[in-house]
């Protein structure tokens, strides 16, 4: 089994009184699963993981497997290898099945660091889907470097967040056996069409029926429906705009942690009119 294939969704964290309010999170991840969701992502960045400390940070992971979600694969993200290796043993002791590794986030790494970055959390002994997203880490998992994590046995798959859809036939071509997944919503079309696998998904949060069904049947006019949307998923506002539709579709979204603050009225006001477009529309 490839419990990273099919949709998985980055879930959002909400916060009640500045701290994860997990009975929240756990009904929202089932809801999730019901609506045809393959599994979940805790601890992404849509989960808010650089501002939890250590003991919130376990205590999501393990709600998600109480809440009994298909697959559950932790972001185990860290200024440093050790700190990394340390979440993604505690995910294959509490039982997830692969684990999702950005490299390193504390500085600009060169490929010696990140080889060795790898190496050290494939120590834990669960897959390791590599993360690339080089606007917030200063560091680009090229196709060629990717290429190399693979054939060292280090990754099984990678989740594509440059937005450069023409690297996924580069990494087809130079890594045939390395499963590509889409990273950001608002290319996942182009992405499933250049053979990618699984989507870890953003906006599955507020509209996981539309987003399963979009996956699997590749709708283009549902697809134009839902990218003034999905292509928030790109942006710096991306967790605030997220958890803003899912208000507005009736689930709890709610705040973010400090450093993020809530919208300014004109960026609120444009996810709130897509939102609304497609809730009329028929989305959910």
């Amino acid at each position: 089994m490839r419990p990273w294939h099919g949709v998985l969704t980055a879930t959002a964290l909400p916060w009640r009184d500045n701290k994860p309010d997990l009975d929240t999170y756990k009904e929202h991840v089932r809801w999730l699963t019901e609506q045809g969701c393959d599994g979940v992502v805790p601890n992404g960045s849509l989960g808010e993981y650089q501002v939890l400390s250590p003991a919130e940070r376990t205590s999501v992971v393990l709600a998600a497997i109480e809440a009994g979600a298909k697959a559950v694969v932790p972001g185990v993200a860290a200024y440093g290898a050790y700190e990394a290796r340390q979440w993604a043993e505690q995910a294959a002791q509490a039982g997830c099945q692969a684990v999702m590794l950005l490299p390193p986030t504390g500085y600009r790494a060169d490929e010696a660091a990140i080889m060795a970055h790898y190496r050290e959390v494939s120590k834990a002994g669960l897959p390791i889907i590599a993360y690339n997203n080089p606007f917030d880490t200063k560091v680009d998992l090229t196709p060629v470097l990717l290429q190399k994590l693979f054939d060292e046995g280090l990754i099984v798959a990678v989740k594509e967040f440059s937005g450069d859809v023409r690297r996924a036939y580069q990494i087809r071509e130079l890594a045939p056996g390395l499963d590509l997944l889409a990273g950001a919503d608002d290319v996942l079309m182009e992405l499933l069409h250049a053979g990618a696998v699984g989507w870890i998904a953003g906006y599955p949060n507020a509209f996981p029926r539309s987003c399963v069904e979009l996956y699997h049947n590749r709708d283009q006019e549902l697809y134009r429906l839902l990218h003034p949307l999905l292509r928030w998923d790109s942006k710096t506002e991306f967790v605030q705009a997220i958890k803003l539709s899912m208000d507005l579709a009736g689930r709890y979204g709610g705040p973010c942690r400090p450093p993020r603050l809530p919208l300014d009225e004109l960026t609120a006001a444009a996810v709130t009119e897509a939102t609304k477009r497609a809730i009329a529309e028929g989305c959910a």
